[in-house]
C-alpha cells in the first residue's frame, strides 16, 4: 500500500515524508516521540493513530532515553522524565502503550520498526535531532513521516529562507497563521496495544532511574519547576488569570515577573503552541496584551525555530550578519574595565550585582528573566577576552543552567544580544555597533534592586 492511498486528516502543509518506501502488513504503527512529550494537541500523534486506525492495527509510542543527549544534565532530565511518566499515563488510558528504553533515538525506533508498518515522528530542529532523523531515513525498511507540530506555522511554509529578522518574519506568518490556528478534535486508536508485551524502562521512580543513567549531576533538579502537561496547563490558567491582563504593561519588569513562564514546556513539548495561542486568544482579557503575547509566541519564537532550521552555524559567532561580526572584531582588542574567567562567571561572582542576580535567578530555578537575559548577555560581551568567548560562554552557561537551554528560542536570544535580528547601533568600545545595555537603563526602566532581592528569597 502507497502512504498516499492512507486517508489524512492533519493539514498537509505539517507533513513530510523522510523515505520513499511502501507501508508494511506489520504488527502495529510506530510513533516514535522525540520533540512533542504530550497526549493532547499532538499533530504527530494524531497523524498515527489515523494511520493505526486505517491500517487496522494498534499505535505503539517510543521515545529513546539516551544519558548523552549532549549538554544535558540532571536538571533537564529529571524535568523531562516527570512529563513522559505523566504522558505515559495518558497514553496507556487511550490504549497505546509506551516504550522508553535506555539508548539512542535513532537506534532504538530502527529496532522497534522491524515489526512497524509505518513511523511517524514529530519535528525538532537542532542538528542532533537532524541526524537522527537523517538516519533513521536511510536504516528502516517502512515509511518515515515527520508531523511538524510544535509551531503554528510550519517553518518552510512561514519562509523559504533565513529571514533577516522579525520586522520580515512577520508580514509573513500573520499572512498565514490564521489557517494554522484551528481547534484540534481527540483521537483515538481503534485497538489497544496496551497488551503488548514490550520491554520498557520503568518511570514510576524518576530519581532511581537519573541515578542509574550516569548522567551529569553537577546541577541538580528544580524546585521551582515540575516537568509535565497538567503543569504546563495550571501554568497557563494562572497566566491569563492573573497576569495577561497586566503583560503588555509588565512583561520587562524583573522585579514582579508577568511572564508565562511557559519557555521549558514548550521546549520539552509538554504543551502545545497551538494549545496556547487558541487559550490566549480565547482569554476575556483585551487585544492589545493578547496581541503582544502573541507576539511571542508565534512571531518570536518562530523566528527562532527559522533561524536554527535555515542557519548550520546557530550555535557559534558565523552565524551573525556580517556588519556585526564587522564591528566585534575591530574592537576586539578594545580595552576592558573587567575580565572574568568561566568559573567566575559561572558562581555569579562579579561586581555586577544585577547580573549575579540574574545568573543566579537561572542557577537556583532553571530559568531566568527574559529581560534580564538580555543584560546578561550583553555583560558577557563587556567581560570575556574576546567575542568568541563571550558566545562560548553564554552558550555553555545557558545550556546547562536553563530548562529551555538548547532551544531555538535559546540559541536565537544569546544571538541577539550579539547582533542577530537587529540593526546597527551608535559606535562605542568593545561593543562597535551592537546594541548595548548597562545599569542605568535597569534603573530607569524598573525597580532592579527589588528584583535583586527576589532573588535572594528563592
Amino acid at each position: 500500500m502507497k502512504l498516499k492511498d492512507i486517508v489524512e486528516k492533519v493539514p498537509e502543509q505539517r507533513v513530510k515524508i523522510l523515505n520513499d518506501l511502501t507501508v508494511k502488513n506489520k504488527r502495529y504503527v510506530l510513533y516514535w516521540m522525540q520533540s512533542s512529550h504530550r497526549a493532547d494537541y499532538n499533530f504527530a500523534l494524531s497523524y498515527a493513530i489515523l494511520k493505526a486506525n486505517k491500517l487496522d492495527v494498534p499505535l505503539i509510542a517510543f521515545f529513546g532515553l539516551t544519558p548523552e543527549f549532549p549538554e544535558a544534565n540532571l536538571r533537564h532530565y529529571h524535568f523531562m522524565l516527570e512529563g513522559l511518566k505523566k504522558t505515559s499515563e495518558a497514553l496507556q488510558e487511550m490504549g497505546i502503550k509506551m516504550v522508553v528504553l535506555t539508548k539512542s533515538p535513532n537506534i532504538g525506533v530502527v529496532e522497534l520498526a522491524d515489526q512497524a508498518s509505518l513511523v511517524v515522528v514529530d519535528r525538532g530542529y537542532l542538528k542532533t535531532l537532524k541526524g537522527w532523523y537523517e538516519f533513521a531515513s536511510k536504516s528502516l525498511k517502512c515509511p518515515l513521516v515527520q508531523v511538524e507540530d510544535n509551531v503554528i506555522v510550519p517553518v518552510e511554509v512561514a519562509s523559504e529562507k533565513e529571514e533577516y529578522s522579525a520586522a520580515t518574519l512577520r508580514p509573513k506568518i500573520i499572512a498565514k497563521q490564521n489557517q494554522f490556528i484551528v481547534k484540534m478534535d481527540k483521537i483515538k486508536p481503534h485497538r489497544s496495544s496496551t497488551y503488548m508485551k514490550l520491554d520498557s524502562v520503568n518511570l514510576d521512580d524518576i530519581d532511581k532511574l537519573t541515578s542509574s543513567l550516569g548522567i551529569d549531576k553537577s546541577v541538580k533538579k528544580s524546585r521551582y519547576f515540575k516537568g509535565g502537561s497538567d503543569e504546563a496547563t495550571k501554568r497557563l490558567e494562572n497566566f491569563i488569570e492573573q497576569k495577561l491582563s497586566k503583560y503588555l504593561e509588565l512583561r520587562n519588569d524583573p522585579a514582579v515577573d508577568y511572564q508565562s513562564n511557559l519557555s521549558p514546556y514548550l521546549h520539552f513539548g509538554q504543551i502545545s503552541p497551538l494549545y496556547v495561542a487558541l487559550q490566549i486568544s480565547e482569554s476575556k482579557t483585551s487585544a492589545e496584551a493578547k496581541k503582544a503575547y502573541l507576539e511571542e509566541l508565534i512571531v518570536r519564537r518562530e523566528l527562532a525555530v527559522n533561524y536554527v532550521n535555515y542557519q548550520p552555524n546557530y550555535d557559534a559567532l558565523a552565524a551573525l550578519p556580517e556588519w556585526a561580526k564587522r564591528t566585534l572584531i575591530a574592537h576586539k582588542n578594545d580595552d576592558r574595565n573587567y575580565l572574568y574567567e568561566v568559573e567566575e562567571l559561572e558562581n555569579a561572582k562579579t561586581h555586577d550585582p544585577y547580573w549575579n542576580a540574574a545568573q543566579n535567578e537561572m542557577r537556583t530555578t532553571g530559568k531566568m528573566h527574559g529581560y534580564m537575559r538580555m543584560y546578561w548577555g550583553k555583560k558577557l560581551i563587556e567581560w570575556s577576552k574576546t567575542p568568541e568567548a563571550a558566545f562560548k560562554t553564554a552558550i555553555y552557561l545557558n545550556n546547562k543552567y536553563e530548562l529551555d537551554g538548547r532551544d531555538p528560542n535559546s540559541y536565537a536570544g544569546i544571538a541577539w544580544c550579539f547582533g542577530k535580528h537587529d540593526r546597527p547601533w551608535k559606535e562605542r568600545p568593545i561593543f562597535g555597533k551592537v546594541r548595548y545595555m548597562n545599569q542605568n537603563g535597569l534603573r530607569r526602566k524598573f525597580d532592579v534592586e527589588k528584583y535583586v532581592e527576589r532573588v535572594k528569597h528563592l
